[in-house]
């Protein structure tokens, strides 16, 4: 079967000598493409993607060790492989590192000097994190006399609007962190230069699209001081503006708007969703020209695979007149899961990076040793007596570090500086168990070539000095300090700065609690401050066993920075923090793309511990509860945050005649787990049981009988394991019948194409217009899972699914999100299949809300007996009242008999 790029079928590439290079049409396969993603059956967390697909190898040109391929040496082991469709509509491509941009020259009717108006419709590759912070759209020089102004994303995730009234000084506001719900949003900026009340005002807002409707976000900007934007000479530039220095990152613009006035005159409008795939100029609607440049495309394509090709092995026929190559390619997740060896504790991993550090001792060595390693290639290890190594893990940003005996010592070399410094710092992380001295003990000491040639730290229960003698060994530095026995409870880190001050040492000596307060004092001498050549501390014999750890040297002021979070293990960290940071840290082994609400906290989690990369990306989705997976449009991950998956509206809605008749409920026991423990790691337990109901622990008939399950999470309070536990219930016991399978043709319905290549891991479908023989819709599901076959002609989905209705939850104030369930309701009396009039008889209590006090709350819908009712007005105030309602909304029309049970249909859930 041929390959060729036609509208249903597939494009595969293979990465060769960093160039994307299609597999051409010579290469015939002997089977279809089969693309898999997602979170398999019967599975909690995400599977490698994978890609199957057979290419022909009469020729050898698919064997990495044959001479005679074109591809000799430039394929093997993890080549790249991604597979594409065209898409639903073209963009503006602008890959990751490349100043890739769209441009139109500077015309008079560009040179607004007002009120202005700025929109653009993007999908970037990530909207924030680490690093992360590129330009949007812009006419804006960046030399003096040439801004106007400019649109940009942070780091952070907020829009940014620069501008500048005279073309050199700028203003500029942030938003709030954007509520990016999904890959794919519009922004907008509007600036009215004289709100009319001697100031400017500056506005936000976001949309699904250009054509909105908008929603502001965040406070309007309003500034004492009218304003105005210079009108430059520069481009405009959609994408990378050419004289910013912002690094680039990898998104795709499919339209933008600039309008002279707010709501005003369109002055130019690239619409890049109605150009040609592959054009390299085009003409917007306003007349402006608009040039593509800088290695950046129009493309239409629709990734649906990026992965690699790990394997290539060669297969013939005994004859030899037919060879192929069977490919399967697989996506990051494969290759994060062979590595095993556990990343360095934060404090490990932070400190080395920072260019002033001299020395440093982690003292992170097994049980055993005999002295400290030290990571820095100038560093000597440090020689120990006393210790005891790998004894306590309490630590957060540590591995276990050692216990030191009364009367242990430590010693090392410091190298000098290059060049030399003026500014030197000292710091140790430390515990010290038991009941503090009486006496003061030395804590810590060392050498240095200034005037003052040995400091010493010591330490007490009523408090502590600043000890320095001279070459001579003269005290000539005796300051005490008012500290008291609560530096003896805990971990601390103990810093030492000193800073040459014309002719003096000006020196400062600060404690920090790992997680809580600082305090410090300063002094100065008289001298020169030299440098640090040597640790040379024997600590006192009246201090209780120190655990001690982390010991540095510095040659600039640095410490509160290096240490700051890291001491602790980013303890209280969120989860989607932490996968972000993860992936900034790890930039050269993956990327992460956090798929997430911006403006939403997801759950906080306990210290980072050293454990493999993977194991820590999955503890942030497990303490979270979200979806972390392998994006289908680049070599990443992404993690959906839970909050992303509440109350989405459907991605796709799909009739019932458009999906493979095979669709079957399943009512099993599989997600069933009704009894449910959460452990936080290092802290406490909760359990949260359902007692009662069809799912229940009550044995059969009242319930189902106990599922029990138990999860570790890191978590960063005791009262998270309570409020996950009740959450992890409620997914346990919703009552619903699973369609674990939704199976679509998409060349037989290829209106549906659209919607598909939109449909990310975790959006919500629904499938309408049921038959009679199933319970009537629509049939609400998650998409966890993506099994996919593009072909020439043929186009097979296969969605892994689960039920969308655990995930809507409560809104304050929200008409039918908003309603809460009642404690028990039924009908005082039956009805028949027409009757419209109905007695509900609340027990215990509260009653319904009555239409004569309430009137702007009704309608709403109430389910007896299967069948949805409008309730359009409710009279009465006791707990016995008379409601007026709607039958048959849902199509069911029955007759109802007294008692029967009267529910809210969309009951307000607590969210997590």
């Amino acid at each position: 079967m041929a390959f060729p790029d036609t509208p249903l079928g597939a494009r595969i590439e293979l990465g060769i000598g960093g160039v994307w290079t299609a597999v051409t049409p010579d290469s015939y396969l002997r089977d279809r493409v089969t693309i898999t993603r997602g979170i398999p059956s019967n599975a909690s967390t995400a599977d490698p993607g994978r890609c199957s697909l057979t290419l022909k190898n009469t020729d050898g040109k698919y064997s990495p060790r044959n001479p005679r391929s074109p591809y000799y040496g430039k394929i093997g082991r993890n080549t790249p492989l991604r597979v594409s469709v065209p898409g639903a509509e073209p963009y503006l491509y602008v890959p990751e590192g490349v100043a890739g941009r769209a441009t139109t020259p500077d015309t008079a009717v560009l040179d607004i000097t007002g009120d202005i108006d700025v929109r653009v419709d993007l999908a970037p590759r990530q909207w924030a994190g680490a690093g992360i912070g590129y330009e949007l759209i812009g006419k804006y020089g960046a030399t003096s006399g040439n801004r106007s102004w400019r649109l940009m994303i942070t780091g952070e995730g907020e829009l940014l609007f620069t501008w500048s009234p005279d073309g050199t000084n700028t203003l500029e506001h942030r938003s709030p962190k954007l509520r990016a719900r999904g890959p794919r949003m519009s922004v907008r900026a509007t600036l009215d230069v004289n709100n009319g009340a001697g100031g400017y005002t500056l506005t936000y807002y976001t949309a699904a699209s250009l054509a909105g409707p908008w929603t502001q976000i965040g406070q309007t900007v309003t500034t004492s001081g009218v304003t105005a934007i210079f009108a430059s000479t520069a481009a405009v530039e959609l994408g990378d503006i050419a004289t910013m220095g912002y690094t680039n990152h990898e998104r795709r613009i499919y339209g933008a708007e600039i309008r002279s006035g707010i709501g005003g005159t369109l002055v130019a409008a690239p619409s890049l969703s109605a150009q040609t795939a592959g054009a390299t100029s085009f003409t917007d609607s306003t007349g402006k020209v608009w040039t593509v440049a800088n290695g950046a495309s129009i493309s239409d394509r629709s990734y649906r695979f990026v992965g690699e090709v790990s394997a290539w092995p060669p297969k013939w026929t005994p004859s030899g007149r037919d060879g192929w190559t069977s490919v399967d390619a697989a996506g990051t997740l494969r290759r994060l899961s062979q590595g095993k060896k556990a990343l360095d504790s934060t404090l490990r991993r932070r400190l080395p990076s920072r260019p002033s550090l001299l020395a440093y001792w982690p003292c992170e060595d097994s049980n055993g040793s005999t002295q400290a390693y030290s990571p820095l290639a100038t560093n000597s290890p440090l020689r120990v007596t006393g210790w005891t190594f790998a004894q306590d893990d309490t630590l957060g940003g540590s591995a276990a570090l050692p216990t030191v005996a009364p009367g242990g010592t430590m010693r090392g070399t410091v190298p000098a500086p290059v060049p030399a410094s003026t500014t030197w710092a000292v710091c140790l992380l430390y515990r010290v168990d038991g009941a503090a001295p009486a006496a003061e003990q030395e804590l810590l000491s060392w050498q240095t070539s200034g005037t003052v040639r040995r400091w010493r730290i010591t330490q007490g229960a009523t408090g502590s000095h600043v000890l320095g003698y001279d070459q001579t060994g003269a005290l000539n530095v005796d300051v005490a300090i008012a500290t008291n026995s609560s530096l003896f409870q805990g971990w601390w880190r103990l810093e030492f700065t000193v800073t040459q001050s014309g002719g003096t040492v000006a020196w400062t000596i600060g404690w920090t609690q790992v997680g809580g307060g600082h305090t410090q004092l300063s002094d100065s001498v008289a001298g020169t401050v030299g440098q640090v050549t040597q640790i040379d501390t024997v600590f006192g014999g009246g201090l209780p066993d120190i655990r001690a750890g982390h010991l540095t040297v510095w040659s600039a002021d640095a410490i509160s920075a290096a240490y700051a979070s890291a001491d602790k293990g980013f303890d209280g960290e969120t989860a989607g923090a932490r996968l972000t940071r993860l992936g900034a840290e790890e930039a050269q082994t993956l990327g992460i793309a956090t798929y997430q609400d911006l403006a939403l906290v997801s759950e906080a989690m306990g210290p980072q511990r050293p454990a493999a990369l993977l194991d820590l990306l999955r503890d942030c989705a497990d303490s979270d509860g979200g979806l972390l997976t392998e994006a289908r449009e680049s070599a990443t991950l992404v993690y959906r945050e839970r909050a992303t998956l509440y109350n989405q509206p459907p991605k796709m809605v799909i009739p019932y005649g458009s999906i493979d008749p095979d669709l079957e409920p399943v009512e099993d026991d599989q997600s069933t787990r009704n009894d449910r423990t959460v452990n936080r790691i290092g802290g406490t337990s909760a359990r949260a049981v359902r007692e009662d109901g069809p799912l229940s622990i009550k044995a059969p008939p009242l319930g189902v009988g106990v599922y029990d399950d138990s999860i570790d999470l890191s978590l960063a309070t005791d009262q998270q394991p309570r409020q996950i536990a009740g959450w992890l219930r409620h997914l346990g016991t919703w009552d619903e019948a699973r369609y674990p399978t939704v199976k679509l043709k998409l060349h037989r319905r290829p209106e549906l194409i659209p919607g598909f290549l939109g449909l990310e891991l975790g959006d919500r479908i629904q499938i309408t217009s049921l038959p009679d023989w199933l319970p009537p819709g629509p049939i609400d599901l998650l998409v966890l899972g993506i099994t996919e076959t593009p072909g020439v002609r043929t186009w097979d989905i296969s969605l892994t699914c689960v039920p969308a209705g655990p995930w809507t939850v409560g809104v304050v104030g929200d008409p039918v999100q908003g309603r809460l369930a009642t404690d028990g309701c039924t009908l005082g009396a039956g009805v028949s299949s027409t009757a419209t009039t109905f007695t509900f008889v609340s027990s215990p209590g509260p009653r319904w809300i009555d239409s004569a006090a309430y009137s702007s709350r009704f309608p709403f819908d109430v389910l007896i007996g299967g069948e949805l009712i409008r309730i359009t007005a409710i009279t009465g105030t006791t707990l016995t009242q008379t409601a007026n309602g709607i039958r048959s909304v849902n199509g069911i029309t029955k007759s109802h008999t007294a008692g029967a049970a009267v529910q809210v249909a969309t009951p307000a859930r607590l969210a997590l």
